[in-house]
């Protein structure tokens, strides 16, 4: 099928899911842009619903599933539904696929990052990549405030979000998920028994929990962990945007457990 106009019935709701949180969550559907993206879903076990296709600039159709509906869309109609107007040409429309913490496959020495409150969809995003790179099981989101399917989120992830399960849930259940599991648990706020990242041992199973900029982790988990690791700065600024924060503890994890062959 060949959409000419943007007044189109199924180009106004594919507007809808891709700027409101409400539709998506009524309809639990999300839109994914972008080739890597949208392979990405497809590899991980994502259900496509339909794709939309700008031909001139998508030419791989046959490569995706036959399940799904396809519509090749004009150049005008892409350019006001595509973010990224002149390049990828495609976007595919997903059902949503909700993890629970019970469906984690841990690794022998698992890493997972526990994400307290965050609030912009580039932030977590980021946390995504940095995730994904370092060979996370995991990325948890306690108290969540960001949509996890605003498109924010999988385009600064450059779809390492459907890489690696982001799970929402509640502190309780995660805390009692880690104890099952006999995962150490560290805060990232400083106090008198902070250390310094290098000086943990990270090379055993870990979690760590990372709070927003303005207010850190919450006094849930600030009453259940006993230790604190902070990065050390040698600047006047005394903070970092927690999806920087994320990727260098990331890196110290993921270089103690190669160093000391646990992984």
């Amino acid at each position: 099928m060949h959409i000419e106009s943007d007044k189109n019935p199924k180009v106004k709701n594919l507007i809808k899911l891709l700027e409101k949180s409400r539709e998506r969550k009524i309809q639990k559907k999300f839109a994914v842009e972008g080739r890597q993206e949208n392979f990405f879903a497809i590899q991980n076990g994502f259900h496509p619903v339909e794709f939309y296709i700008q031909p001139e600039i998508f030419q791989n159709s046959t490569e995706l599933p036959e399940s799904a509906v396809k519509y090749e869309v004009s150049q005008t109609v892409y350019n006001k539904i595509a973010y990224r107007k002149i390049t990828e040409g495609i976007i595919g429309v997903y059902e949503y696929k909700l993890y629970d913490l019970s469906e984690i496959n841990l690794s022998d020495n698992p890493f997972v990052l526990i994400i307290e409150s965050v609030e912009k969809p580039g932030n977590l995003g980021a946390i995504c990549r940095s995730a994904d790179a370092f060979g996370v099981d995991a990325v948890v989101l306690c108290e969540e405030k960001a949509d996890i399917y605003n498109p924010n989120v999988i385009r600064s992830s450059v779809g390492s979000f459907f890489n690696i399960p982001v799970i929402s849930s509640n502190n309780e259940k995660i805390y009692e998920f880690l104890k099952k599991n006999k995962i150490s648990t560290y805060a990232t706020y400083m106090n008198e028994t902070s250390i310094n990242i290098q000086d943990a041992d990270l090379s055993k199973p870990t979690a760590i929990v990372f709070g927003t900029e303005h207010s850190g982790i919450s006094d849930f988990w600030k009453n259940k962990i006993k230790q604190n690791i902070i990065i050390p700065m040698r600047g006047k600024i005394d903070s970092l945007n927690v999806s920087n924060a994320v990727a260098i503890v990331c890196y110290e994890v993921g270089r103690q457990k190669i160093i000391l062959k646990r992984y």
